[in-house]
């Protein structure tokens, strides 16, 4: 099979230590915002990917910005306006780190790593500090202390969509669930009711480098469904729809939603984006110098939210609107949406696109928890405490794989390959 879908079973449940639960008075809202693991075998008291605190109910109505200290981009840098017409160009930011992202979405990043090559064990030759993310780094070696990535970390109340480009990921979770995959991978994991995994990124070359790319983003869970039973769905590269304009200046590949009549793969069954009246995409469009391209209106039209990011190029007009730099465009999604790469660039033009029908529910969201209430927060802690959401079957927090094992995905005992493999 060239996919694998896979539900949670329930393994026993090792005894834990006791767990603190967010405090009764919010903290400062925190400037970091990736996701950081829990130091086993207690987790973080300190939510490290927060928009807001446990206390702090956020209305999903408008863009959210999410910054970074290191990896804010100059607020100077606005991209000026030109003629044409702007009305599909509702407003433009310059780009944060994660991505500001609009509901039903909650968080995007894109790591760019140039990792070197490994050693024997496929590690890094430099130790990381346990959270590093700089950005002047040609690598980051996250949560990691010799193979970078991050280690075994909780998640309840929403999903995570790990989008690859490049690289490698070894996945493990406390389901007993494992993978390693990249290269053009999508792995679409529902948290639910709660589940612990950890992504690591070994350097299974020697002789050469290591480079990865890829994107993780978070897509909400309604109430109803943010107790759900953990799931994900490994969709391998050559089955992840790609497509190109008429003229071959834009290819674009389509993780979720449709357009030009290539189709995302399915996500797991309890996802927002599973029914299609929610009309969930996610886009990532690479225009060659000179390539123009129109995104079409939503199915929904103005019901959708849509959110452009231009990320990687030298400049980009949208709706007429110039970009000079690495901007969050939010789009009337009711009208086409006119591209244009500049004919003058001698890199291509990077550009990701998000939309969504919104879920219009409050979100309260602590470190790795996302529900709709306090109240849900206090209780996710509390079950976290007394199960760990079915404990750490694995002999290391920063689990890898063999450096000679392919792409695989193992789910309630059961191997899937690749096609090519």
């Amino acid at each position: 099979s060239s996919q694998l879908c896979c539900g949670a079973h329930s393994p026993s449940s090792p005894a834990v230590a006791p767990l603190r639960a967010p405090p009764s008075t919010p903290p400062a809202p925190p400037d970091c915002f990736i996701p950081t693991p829990p130091t086993p075998p207690t987790p973080p008291t300190t939510p490290t990917t927060a928009s807001t605190t446990a206390n702090n109910v956020r209305a999903p109505s408008s863009v959210r910005l999410r910054r970074h200290r290191s990896f804010s981009i100059r607020r100077s840098a606005v991209a000026a306006a030109s003629s044409g017409d702007m009305s599909v160009v509702k407003k433009v930011e310059a780009l944060s780190f994660p991505f500001q992202t609009p509901d039903p979405f909650l968080f995007a990043v894109y790591h760019n790593d140039a990792y070197p090559a490994g050693d024997e064990k496929m590690q890094a030759p430099r130790r990381g500090d346990g959270a590093d993310f700089n950005p002047a780094a040609p690598y980051r070696m996250y949560h990691g202390e010799r193979v970078p990535g991050f280690p075994q970390h909780p998640h309840r109340g929403f999903e995570t969509i790990t989008a690859t480009m490049d690289g490698i990921i070894d996945h493990t979770d406390s389901q007993g669930n494992a993978g390693r995959y990249g290269k053009g991978d999508l792995q679409w994991m529902t948290a639910g009711s709660g589940i612990v995994h950890g992504e690591m990124f070994p350097l299974v070359n020697r002789d050469g480098p290591n480079p990865l790319q890829l994107f993780q983003i978070w897509l909400n869970l309604p109430g109803r469904d943010k107790m759900v039973a953990p799931a994900f769905v490994m969709h391998w590269a050559p089955d992840i729809s790609k497509v190109s304009s008429d003229d071959g200046g834009t290819s674009v590949v389509v993780w979720a939603g449709e357009l030009l009549g290539a189709k995302g793969a399915p996500p797991p069954p309890n996802s927002w984006a599973a029914d299609p009246a929610n009309d969930v995409a996610v886009w990532f469009l690479t225009m060659h110098p000179g390539a123009a391209f129109t995104l079409p209106p939503a199915a929904l039209g103005a019901g959708s939210n849509r959110s452009l990011y231009f990320f990687e190029g030298k400049g980009l007009t949208v709706g007429g609107r110039s970009l000079t730099s690495h901007s969050c465009v939010e789009l009337d999604a009711s009208q086409p949406a006119e591209l244009r790469a500049p004919a003058g660039a001698a890199v291509d033009t990077l550009v990701l696109v998000l939309q969504g029908r919104p879920i219009g529910e409050p979100v309260a969201q602590h470190g790795p928890f996302v529900m709709n209430t306090r109240a849900e927060i206090q209780q996710a802690f509390a079950d976290y405490q007394e199960t760990q959401f079915g404990g750490w079957p694995w002999p290391e927090d920063a689990m890898v794989f063999p450096r000679e094992r392919g792409r695989f995905a193992k789910c309630n005992g059961k191997e899937e390959f690749p096609p090519s493999q």
